[in-house]
């Protein structure tokens, strides 16, 4: 079935002349592709069929054939035995902290073969809506690993994880690509669109307003005023706010996809008519491509499930604390792909899809996962706002505003990329060195109405001597 259709597709788009074919490619391309799928596609390896065309049975083949281009398709292959390693070790008896170290390696090729498989898709669907499935299962595993936490009732992994996101993306991902593309480059100016930038600072800034007024809350309050009324105060605001979030994320969408697409296709119009750049086509059927990518949430769903089971365990067991763990170690592995692929076309003087990567990447989590997260543990009951701490929150808001400064004169070079991995450091130190008892939701609000409640208390002592 995968292999008649996928012929009846390859039929349709070869009958065109050659530069009707040229012209469907470069829109798909151009609206099909994202930056981030673009980040991943060099991590990918061409498969060698010529040993597989010469099995006699063609449902064999084509399985097989989708096995090589799915499975062995990327250089991080080599990381797929963690997978049943993990779920072994799981009926083994293996020690939690194995286990949260074999899924976590596990989950690396998983995200970007998730990629790989939107990007499939999107040939046979289109340009936009290939672009709208990429954009939307782009951070697909640090969405499962939040629901999941979520069903737990572990409210402070899933803020730790997605707070680790945006920050590493940030800072990380894009002071390694400015830093390792300027070295590459010393003796030419790195250039890129700042309009792009521009667009994802602005979200990230209103997403960062709607962290601080639920913050915020803790500290308007007076003595009289009690906890829980803070807390339903935060709440209530944090959940107006997630409504918002996603109603500009979906605004993002149609500005990124549809009116001004044009400004997030900067690096691909430089290749436009360059002859070298290879026509791509799809590799694997429609329905093939369908059912992988199932397959491929499912056992994302699986591994995820161990690292939120095991990651205490794995705590006490390294000495590192659930932050440090949740906020730097869970997206240096969840994203190493997509990292890598950012570094790499920073290395070939492309910024435009290195910072398409890092900015679209974290407005993704702050706009769309973050308030999602919120609406889900709303319908499940869970009292989860968008008050991320006082440490987690500032930490967050001065990523904000010195990449903003990195950014806006649209130039780049490795100065600039130094700065934001040091900044990067100085928080991963921080996380590190900090061993307060995880912090519960609102514990701010809590800590705050306690501090009011003794300076009452010593006040009423003082004017009653």
């Amino acid at each position: 079935m995968a292999g008649i259709v996928q012929e009846q597709w390859s039929a349709a788009e070869n009958g065109n002349a050659t530069m009707t074919a040229k012209g469907s490619s470069r829109e798909l391309r151009h609206g099909g592709r994202t930056a981030h799928s673009m980040s991943s596609s060099s991590l990918r390896k061409k498969s060698d069929l010529r040993v597989i065309q010469k099995v006699p049975y063609k449902g064999l083949k084509d399985f097989l054939s989708n096995l090589q281009e799915v499975i062995l398709g990327t250089k991080l292959a080599i990381l797929f035995p963690a997978i049943p390693a993990a779920i072994i070790g799981t009926y083994c008896g293996f020690s939690q902290p194995w286990i949260f170290g074999l899924s976590l390696l596990g989950l690396t090729p998983l995200a970007e073969r998730v990629s790989f498989l939107t990007e499939q898709l999107a040939f046979y669907t289109g340009p936009t809506l290939g672009g709208l499935l990429n954009a939307t299962c782009g951070n697909a595993t640090e969405l499962i690993i939040a629901i999941l936490a979520l069903t737990n009732h572990k409210v402070a992994v899933v803020k730790y994880s997605l707070l680790g996101s945006i920050l590493s993306n940030l800072l990380l991902v894009l002071g390694t690509s400015l830093f390792c593309g300027g070295i590459a480059n010393l003796r030419r100016e790195q250039r890129f669109d700042r309009k792009q930038a521009d667009v994802n600072f602005f979200l990230l800034l209103m997403g960062l307003l709607c962290h601080l007024l639920p913050m915020l809350f803790g500290y308007v309050g007076n003595g009289e005023t009690s906890a829980d009324l803070i807390a339903d105060m935060s709440l209530s605001l944090s959940r107006a706010s997630s409504i918002v979030m996603l109603i500009s994320y979906i605004a993002y969408l149609v500005f990124q996809l549809w009116t001004h697409r044009q400004l997030f296709d900067a690096q691909d119009q430089e290749d436009e008519f360059d002859d070298n750049v290879e026509e791509e086509t799809a590799v694997i059927g429609f329905w093939s491509g369908f059912v992988w990518l199932v397959g491929m949430t499912l056992v994302i769903a699986l591994l995820s499930e161990y690292v939120v089971a095991t990651i205490e365990e794995a705590s006490e067991s390294w000495g590192l604390s659930v932050s440090f763990i949740s906020i730097i170690l869970l997206p240096i592995v969840g994203n190493a792909a997509e990292h890598a692929g950012a570094i790499i076309f920073a290395f070939k003087n492309k910024l435009d899809i290195s910072l398409g990567v890092a900015l679209g990447s974290a407005t993704q989590i702050g706009l769309f996962v973050v308030p999602l997260t919120i609406i889900v543990a709303w319908i499940l009951g869970i009292n989860m706002d968008l008050n991320f701490n006082l440490l987690e929150t500032g930490s967050l808001a001065l990523s904000i505003i010195i990449t903003a400064f990195t950014l806006q004169d649209g130039t780049s070079h490795y100065m600039k990329g130094l700065v934001l991995l040091l900044c990067y450091i100085i928080i991963a130190i921080c996380f590190f060195v900090d061993k307060l008892p995880q912090k519960q939701p609102n514990a701010v609000h809590l800590g705050h109405q306690l501090m009011n409640n003794v300076a009452a208390a010593v006040g009423e002592g003082v004017f009653s001597s």
